[in-house]
C-alpha cells in the first residue's frame, strides 16, 4: 500500500517534495557548513602548533656578543636558532613587505619552527638568493614561487646607525636579486588578518651581507628562538638556568605559546563561537521553513488519508504513509546538502583563523557532515510525522484565550482591531488552528537580532576610533634610546616638544624587563616632561606615587592572580623588591610587550630594581599625547623641522601603529551583522507566514463577520492589527534584550580583548528600529489584507 502511495505522491504532490528537497539541502549546507568551519577554526591554533616544531621562548638579551652557547648547553634546550634584530632590506617596488629577521644560523625552519611548506620547498641554506614568503604574498603582491624579486640594503653606515626603513630613508646599500623559492606557514611565519605579507631570507643571505644587517661597530645583536624538552612546563627552570649561565636577571623571555599565543587562541575562539550562533540561528530558522513546508505537506494529505480511514486504514499505516515521502526528499536534499557543506568548506575557516590554517582547501570532518546527514531526516521524519498525527486526530486544536485579547475585548476598541488581535495572539480552533508563538517569537529575535548587533558594531567603531580604549592614548612617540645608551640629545628633545602649543601630554619612558616568579614584566617608567602628563588609562585604582608602589597591566595581573592592594615581588638586575599593585590598566605598546602586558613604576622605583643592570635601560621611549581636534600629521612636521634644527632628528616623532587586537576586532565585526540579517529574515518569513496562514485559515471568520456587515477596508485592517501586535511585541521584548545582549557579548569581548569597557549605545538603531520594524510588518500585511478583503463570503460559507 505505502508503494502505490509513493507513486501517487510522486505525481500529484512533486513540486512540493522537490520544494522540501530543496530547503533541507540549503539548510543542511548552511548549518553544517558553520558548525565545520567553527570547529576547524576553534582547532586552528593547536593544529599548528604541533605540526610545526614550534618556538617555546622568545629569548631577548639585546645584548651585543651575548655568549648563546651556553644556553644552547642547557640541558631543557632542544633547539636554538639565533636571529639578527634587524631590517635586512626593502623589497623594490614593494616596500611594505614585511621582511622576517634574518636567521645566524642553519636551524631556523628546520630543527625549530619547521613549517607547512603550501608551495615549493624551503630554501637552500647555502644559496644566499633564495627567500620563502607568507601565505598573503602572492595575492598582495602578484608574485609567487620561481618570480624574482629585487632588494635593496642597508649601507655599512645605516646599519651601524641602526637602520629603521620607516623613518632613516631610502636603503642606499647594494641592490641584488632574490628568488622565492617557498610559500610557507608556520605560527612565527604566519600573516595576520591585516598586515603586509612577509619575506624571509635564510643564514647564507645574513652571512653574505651581515656588514649590511648588523653593522661593523659592535652595535647590532643577536636574539634567539628556542623549544624546550617539556614545551612551557620547562620555563621556570630554564629561567633559572638561564640567570645562573649568563649573569643577568633582566633578560626578556617571552612564552611564545601565552604572549604569542593567547590572542590567536582568542580570536579564533570568538570567531568559532559566532560561526555556531550563526549555526544556531540558521538551524532554527530551518526548523521553521521547513516545518512549515512540511506541514503544508501534511494538511494536504488528510483529507486522502481520512477517507482511507473511513475504509479501514489503521491510523498507524496512514502517519507512516504521510511521512515517507517528506523523509524520501529530506534524504536527498541532506546529501546534496553534505555536499555543498563540503564544498564550502574550501572557503573555511575564516578571519584570524584563516591565517592560521595548516591545511588550506577541502576539508571533510566527517563527525559533523555524517551526523547531519542522518539528523536532517530524522527532523523531517518526525515532523511530519507529528504533524500528519495531529492533524488526524479527533478534536484537534482546541486552542486557548489570550489574556491581552480578553483585556481588549473589555474596551471600547472597533472590531477590526479586537479580531486582529486575537488573529495574532490566539492559536484558534479545529481547522482554524494558526501557530502564532514562532510568530511572535521570531518577531522578538529578528528586533533583538538587529539591534544586539547594531549595539556590537557601535563597540567595534568606539574602539577603532578611540585607541584609549585599549590605553593608547599618545598620538606621537619615538624611540629615544637602546641599551642603555641615547641617540641623541634625548632630555633636550623631550622638553622643547612640551614647549608646542598642541602638546598635553609627554612622557620620558625608560623600559626594561623584570620577573615576577616565572612572569616576565615590562616596566616602563611614568615620568612626565614640562609639567604635561601623558594620560593612562586604568580599569581599577591609581598609578604609583612611590618606590615600592607598581600600577599592573591587566593581562600581567591576571597572570599574577594580583589586583589592587595585592604585594607582589619583582626582580630586577639583582635585587627582589616588594611592591604594591596601586592599579590595574594598560601600558603602551613596545617591542617585546603587548599593551596589556607590563608595569608602571615610578623613576625611583625603577631605578631600585635594575641597579646595577647590565644597561640603565633596554629601550627609551618619547610619549606624546595631543589636544583634541590636533592633527598629529601636522604637529609631527612641525616638531620634527625643530628637532633637525637643533641636530636631533634622530627622534622624529611619528604615529603609532594601529593595534593587531583592532584589527582583529574588525575582521571579526561582520560576524554578528550577518547574523542578525539572518534573524530579521526569520522574523521576516515568520510574520509573513502567519499573516498569509490566518487569512486562509480563518476564511470562515472572516467570511461570517463579511457577511454580518465588516467593509473590504475593515478586513485589510484586521490583518494590519494583528501585524502590528505582532510587531509591537517584537519591539517591547527585543529591544531591551537587544541591549543587553549586545552589551554583554561587547563586555565579553572587551574583557577577553582586553580593553577598557565603555557602554555602546547605537542610538540611530534605537531611533529606527520600532518604526522600521511596523513599517515592514505592515508591509508584509498587505498582500494578507488584499486577500481577506476579497474574501468570497457566499463561496466560504456554502463549502464550509
Amino acid at each position: 500500500m505505502q508503494v502505490a502511495w509513493l507513486r501517487i505522491e510522486a505525481r500529484r504532490h512533486w513540486r512540493s517534495l522537490a520544494a522540501i528537497a530543496v530547503l533541507v539541502a540549503l539548510a543542511t549546507a548552511t548549518v553544517l557548513a558553520a558548525v565545520a568551519g567553527a570547529r576547524r577554526g576553534d582547532s586552528t591554533f593547536q593544529r599548528l602548533w604541533g605540526r610545526t616544531l614550534p618556538t617555546t621562548v622568545s629569548v631577548l638579551p639585546n645584548q651585543p656578543g651575548f655568549d648563546w652557547s651556553k644556553i644552547s648547553a642547557l640541558p631543557e634546550v632542544i633547539a636554538l636558532t639565533k636571529f639578527a634584530v634587524a631590517d635586512a632590506f626593502v623589497v623594490q617596488g614593494n616596500p611594505d613587505a614585511n621582511v622576517g629577521f634574518p636567521p645566524a644560523d642553519d636551524h631556523f625552519l628546520r630543527t625549530i619552527e619547521r613549517p607547512v611548506v603550501l608551495q615549493g620547498r624551503i630554501f637552500n641554506p647555502h644559496r644566499a638568493d633564495e627567500v620563502v614568503v607568507t601565505a598573503k604574498f602572492p595575492a598582495q603582491y602578484g608574485e609567487g614561487v620561481g618570480d624574482w624579486l629585487t632588494v635593496r640594503l642597508p649601507s655599512v653606515a645605516q646599519a651601524n646607525d641602526g637602520y629603521d626603513p620607516e623613518s632613516g630613508g631610502p636603503a642606499r646599500g647594494p641592490q641584488t636579486r632574490v628568488r622565492i623559492v617557498g610559500i610557507v606557514r608556520s605560527f612565527w611565519l604566519s600573516d595576520g588578518i591585516d598586515t603586509s605579507a612577509a619575506v624571509q631570507p635564510d643564514v647564507a643571505f645574513f652571512d653574505r651581507y651581515r656588514a649590511n644587517i648588523v653593522g661593523t661597530h659592535g652595535q647590532g645583536y643577536i636574539n634567539a628562538l628556542i623549544r624546550l624538552k617539556g614545551g612551557t612546563a620547562a620555563i621556570p627552570q630554564f629561567r633559572a638556568d638561564l640567570a645562573r649561565v649568563s649573569g643577568r636577571t633582566d633578560i626578556d623571555v617571552l612564552n611564545n605559546y601565552v604572549d604569542f599565543g593567547e590572542s590567536a587562541r582568542h580570536v579564533t575562539a570568538y570567531e568559532a563561537a559566532c560561526l555556531l550562533a550563526f549555526g544556531l540561528a540558521a538551524l532554527i530558522a530551518a526548523i521553521f521553513l521547513v516545518g512549515q513546508s512540511v506541514a503544508r505537506y501534511a494538511s494536504s494529505t488528510v483529507p486522502d488519508l481520512q477517507v482511507l480511514q473511513a475504509v479501514g486504514l489503521a491510523r498507524r499505516p496512514a502517519v507512516i504513509s504521510a511521512a515517507t515521502p517528506p523523509l524520501l526528499a529530506a534524504v536527498a536534499g541532506a546529501t546534496a546538502g553534505v555536499a555543498g557543506a563540503l564544498v564550502a568548506s574550501i572557503w573555511m575557516p575564516i578571519g584570524g583563523a584563516s591565517v592560521l590554517e595548516p591545511s588550506p582547501g577541502l576539508d571533510a570532518d566527517w563527525l559533523v557532515l555524517i551526523s547531519g546527514w542522518i539528523l536532517a531526516p530524522l527532523l523531517v521524519l518526525a515532523g511530519s510525522a507529528l504533524a500528519t498525527a495531529s492533524a488526524l486526530r479527533p478534536g484537534r486544536g482546541q486552542g486557548g484565550r489570550s489574556g491581552v485579547a480578553a483585556a481588549a475585548e473589555k474596551g471600547s476598541f472597533p472590531v477590526p482591531v479586537l479580531i486582529g488581535i486575537r488573529f495574532a495572539l490566539e492559536t484558534g480552533r479545529g481547522r482554524a488552528a494558526v501557530p502564532v508563538r514562532p510568530a511572535l517569537i521570531g518577531a522578538v529575535a529578528g528586533v533583538l537580532g538587529v539591534l544586539a548587533a547594531s549595539t556590537f558594531s557601535a563597540g567595534v567603531a568606539d574602539a577603532a576610533a578611540n585607541p584609549a580604549r585599549f590605553g593608547q592614548t599618545a598620538q606621537l612617540g619615538n624611540f629615544l634610546g637602546e641599551n642603555g645608551r641615547d641617540f641623541g640629545p634625548a632630555g633636550r628633545a623631550m622638553t622643547m616638544i612640551a614647549r608646542d602649543r598642541d602638546v598635553t601630554g609627554v612622557n620620558d619612558a625608560r623600559v626594561a624587563v623584570a620577573q615576577a616568579g616565572q612572569i616576565s614584566v615590562t616596566a616602563f617608567t611614568y615620568t612626565p616632561v614640562g609639567g604635561k602628563r601623558l594620560p593612562v588609562v586604568l580599569i581599577a585604582g591609581r598609578l604609583p606615587a612611590a618606590a615600592n608602589e607598581v600600577a599592573l597591566a591587566s593581562s600581567t595581573a591576571r597572570e599574577m592572580h594580583a589586583r589592587v592592594g595585592s604585594t607582589v615581588r619583582l626582580t630586577g638586575s639583582s635585587t627582589a623588591l616588594p611592591v604594591r599593585v596601586t592599579g590595574v590598566g594598560f601600558v603602551p605598546e613596545g617591542p617585546h610587550n603587548e599593551y596589556s602586558s607590563g608595569a608602571w613604576v615610578t623613576s625611583g622605583g625603577f631605578t631600585r630594581l635594575f641597579r646595577g643592570a647590565h644597561f640603565a635601560f633596554k629601550f627609551r621611549v618619547g610619549l606624546v599625547s595631543l589636544r583634541p581636534g590636533a592633527s598629529p600629521a601636522v604637529v609631527a612636521n612641525r616638531i620634527n623641522h625643530e628637532l633637525t634644527a637643533i641636530k636631533a632628528p634622530n627622534f622624529a616623532l611619528a604615529p603609532p601603529a594601529p593595534l593587531d587586537q583592532l584589527k582583529e576586532i574588525r575582521d571579526v565585526a561582520a560576524l554578528p551583522i550577518v547574523l542578525s540579517g539572518f534573524l530579521a529574515l526569520l522574523a521576516i518569513g515568520a510574520i509573513g507566514h502567519a499573516l498569509g496562514l490566518a487569512v486562509r485559515r480563518r476564511r470562515h471568520e472572516l467570511a461570517v463577520l463579511r457577511a454580518l456587515g465588516m467593509t473590504r477596508t475593515q478586513a485589510r485592517l484586521v490583518i494590519a492589527v494583528q501585524a502590528t501586535v505582532l510587531a509591537v511585541t517584537g519591539v517591547v521584548f527585543g529591544v531591551p534584550l537587544g541591549l543587553i545582549v549586545g552589551r554583554s557579548f561587547w563586555r565579553a569581548v572587551a574583557s577577553s580583548t582586553p580593553m577598557a569597557y565603555h557602554p555602546p549605545l547605537a542610538a540611530l538603531a534605537l531611533v529606527l528600529i520600532a518604526p522600521l520594524t511596523l513599517l515592514v510588518a505592515n508591509a508584509l500585511a498587505a498582500w494578507p489584507g488584499q486577500r481577506a478583503a476579497r474574501t468570497r463570503t457566499a463561496q466560504v460559507l456554502r463549502a464550509e
